[in-house]
């Protein structure tokens, strides 16, 4: 295939509007071609803002399109799986964001349709992309920590405690913290030190979010709102990983807190999400320090983004289109693949399995 790439967007709500739009604006390689949404007044604000393209309320449409090579889907977790099979077997590459389905099986059900049909395939894990977490994958991978011993992680935000609409029940989001936030920080464990092979887990509802933010009410919740859990992994290190919508004074802006930090026999070193462009290095009988991110880190080479106008925490994340777009046009797998948000999602459903029986869990060996 050669450049444009043209591009669809399925879901035409904050995210795409965050993230994928402008990733496909600044990536010359690639052409906003096609917007779904059922929602027709958000579809018509969109014509405004996003300029002339085909806008539709019907994702087959799309799906059919021969003006259509690639499609982005941004939609509720219960509509992946049947949207994500109509792109794929109408010939064209997605890239769908997490979690991938409502359980690890559709996620799997995914993966294999776009393997068997030879299609390039897509996680939308974000957090891959910052720049400190990119140059803590370089310094693990060298050696610069040593031996990895341990994994710790904790994503903290502050959001009301009215309702989340669809995301609040189990039949159309499959869970809360632990898929919304927590499995990207499954994801970039797994892909820092490899897999995880067993895991004990806990999961809680603290807040019924019978109240919508006008005061109406509705059913409650039934998906966790905080998670945590403990990992072995097959290398050899352990884990700790804990997440919350529920933590007062952590707002920051709407970023939330988040720290990951990699222990080895040599070293330590930690991503903070609200500094990118930093990451935290102690080596042993010194103290953790912040140090700036190398230049040549700060942004895949190549990527047509500015690493200087925006706001670190914003600008990485046009790097999932430039990602997406390259493994079309250097035929390569992009990552990271639906394979890489299943196996995430296989090992949150291990968790919540753990919870619900209060014993360890072995992650399913799954191909």
């Amino acid at each position: 295939m050669t450049a444009p790439v043209r591009m669809a967007i399925i879901g035409a709500g904050l995210v795409s509007d965050f993230h994928h739009v402008p990733g496909i604006r600044i990536d010359q390689r690639s052409k906003l071609t096609a917007i779904c949404d059922p929602n027709e007044e958000l579809l018509n604000r969109r014509k405004t803002e996003w300029g002339d393209a085909l806008y539709t309320t019907s994702y087959e449409e799309i799906a059919q399109s021969p003006d259509v090579d690639a499609v982005i889907i941004a939609t509720p977790n219960f509509t992946h799986l049947p949207i994500t099979k109509a792109c794929l077997e109408g010939g064209k590459h997605v890239m769908c964001e997490k979690p991938l389905g409502v359980t690890a099986a559709e996620a799997w059900e995914m993966f294999h349709l776009a393997d068997r049909l030879k299609l390039k395939h897509m996680t939308a894990f974000t957090y891959r992309f910052a720049p400190s977490m990119i140059y803590l994958r370089h310094l693990l991978k060298s050696g610069g920590l040593g031996e990895p011993r341990h994994f710790r992680s904790q994503r903290f935000l502050d959001w009301p405690e009215t309702s989340w609409g669809w995301r609040q029940y189990k039949k159309l989001a499959g869970a809360g913290d632990l898929y919304d936030m927590t499995i990207h920080r499954i994801d970039f464990a797994q892909d820092l030190l490899g897999p995880i092979q067993s895991v004990c887990g806990a999961v809680k509802t603290f807040v019924p979010r019978d109240k919508t933010a006008d005061g109406k009410s509705c059913e409650p919740s039934d998906v966790d709102d905080w998670s945590a859990m403990i990992g072995r992994f097959a290398c050899g290190a352990v884990g700790v990983w804990e997440g919350s919508t529920l933590m007062k004074g952590h707002h920051n802006k709407g970023v939330g807190y988040e720290w990951a930090e990699i222990n080895g026999s040599e070293g330590s070193a930690a991503y903070l999400l609200n500094e990118p462009h930093h990451i935290m290095l102690g080596k042993h009988g010194g103290s953790m320090e912040k140090v700036d991110v190398p230049a040549q880190y700060l942004k895949p080479a190549g990527s047509p983004r500015s690493t200087t106008d925006g706001l670190p925490t914003t600008l990485f994340r046009y790097d999932l289109v430039y990602e997406f777009v390259s493994s079309i046009l250097e035929d390569r797998p992009a990552m990271p693949g639906f394979d890489h948000g299943a196996h995430a999602q296989t090992v949150a459903d291990a968790v919540l399995a753990s919870s619900a029986e209060g014993k360890w869990i072995d992650v399913p060996k799954v191909s």
